[in-house]
């Protein structure tokens, strides 16, 4: 077993590419033994469909693309990333602010904390971002 095992896609930032992120994390981690009916399993497909979203929905015309990158580093830390070309890194809304979308973030947030993880944002050489999950993998990978 390879001390790093890594995964990337880029899709179109297309609302319709947000299940193709999904489809293609599910498929991935099945293939490095997370079983697809854990709820850590549906934690990280809500995580990816909720970046993909925001890549698609916040960037506004300006990122063609968007990019979902899995690390497995040592069978014990699993980084999952949404890249995309904008510069405008996510904002945290305050909770007083009314609104009908906007906290994907704190979701996402409070999900990696649940299961002991973190979230990071990192700017690109290229302008953009990608916001980083990291979560301690707690399935003996396969492969």
């Amino acid at each position: 077993m390879a001390d790093h095992q890594e995964a990337t896609v880029t899709l179109p930032s297309d609302p319709v590419s947000v299940s193709s992120a999904r489809r293609y994390a599910a498929r991935t981690l099945a293939e490095w033994g997370m079983s697809d009916d854990t709820e850590i399993a549906e934690t990280i497909r809500l995580i990816v469909s909720e970046l993909a979203t925001n890549a698609v929905q916040h960037t506004f015309g300006q990122s063609p693309t968007f990019t979902v990158d899995l690390r497995l580093d040592r069978e014990e830390e699993l980084h999952l990333g949404v890249t995309d070309s904008h510069p405008r890194w996510p904002q945290r809304l305050p909770a007083a602010v009314q609104q009908d979308n906007g906290r994907g973030m704190v979701i996402i947030r409070a999900l990696a904390k649940e299961f002991g993880g973190r979230l990071t944002v990192t700017p690109t050489a290229e302008g953009g971002k990608t916001v980083w999950i990291t979560l301690p993998w707690t399935v003996p990978v396969q492969g």
